[in-house]
């Protein structure tokens, strides 16, 4: 049955999102090894009850996974390098679509009861990242529009990308190292100085080797030059003609 193959694609989708084996999916849900893989496989006579279970451990609604037509991608998400003016933009970006505003790695802190740094210092990459495409598939599974700023590494990890591409709009505001490095300087933040006599040249190499993983949004917004109210002015109009 074709309500049945649905319910399986989704619940295997919803679980490769979040990283999930089908034992630890079957140890959230309490629904046996054998039954989900009946259920991921389009051939289970589930009942409500035992959905209802799957649904709650996926962090889902029945509803949801039973509904005919796939969720629209409702996440906006900015991507660009630290710099690059996604909490100043999608701030007013936020404003003017009259929905919330959300900064990926304020959620990420909130989440660890840490800052980024204490993060990287203690537990290193690895762990934020995981941290990071947690916090992304919590906002996934809010099923509720929002715009977002992501981190800027977030273009290196392939589980969060994977992610953006299937749930979430992308914009890259783009900009030259130097506009980076300028507007970093004028926030007051000098990490990018830190025991870095050679920072700058580090900025355009990563600028290079990021370059082509930020090309892959599905937009992208020139920011050099531009005041923040113009570059929001410039993706909102993108978004809303976007089919």
């Amino acid at each position: 049955m074709e309500l049945l193959a649905r319910l399986g694609e989704r619940t295997k989708r919803l679980r490769a999102d979040q990283q999930l084996t089908l034992r630890e999916l079957s140890e959230r849900s309490g629904v046996s090894l054998r039954f989900l893989l009946q259920i991921e496989s389009g051939r289970a006579n589930v009942s409500v009850k035992r959905l209802a279970d799957v649904a709650k451990a996926l962090g889902t609604s029945p509803a949801a996974l039973l509904a005919e037509d796939e969720p629209s991608r409702l996440l906006i998400v900015l991507l660009g390098l630290r710099g690059a003016g996604k909490t100043t933009v999608g701030k007013r970006l936020a404003r003017r679509l009259r929905l919330p505003f959300v900064e990926l790695d304020s959620r990420i802190e909130e989440g660890a009861g840490l800052a980024l740094r204490e993060i990287f210092s203690m537990h290193g990459e690895e762990y934020y990242r995981r941290l990071e495409r947690e916090a992304l598939s919590a906002l996934v599974r809010e099923q509720r529009p929002v715009v977002v700023a992501a981190g800027g590494g977030i273009v290196t990890s392939p589980e969060a990308v994977q992610l953006l591409d299937r749930h979430a709009v992308t914009v890259w505001l783009r900009a030259e190292p130097e506009d980076h490095w300028n507007r970093v300087m004028h926030q007051g933040d000098r990490r990018p100085m830190e025991d870095q006599p050679q920072a700058m040249d580090a900025l355009r190499a990563l600028h290079a080797r990021r370059e082509p993983l930020y090309a892959r949004a599905d937009f992208a917004v020139d920011t050099s030059g531009r005041a923040a109210d113009d570059v929001a002015t410039a993706v909102e109009d993108l978004i809303r003609d976007s089919p």
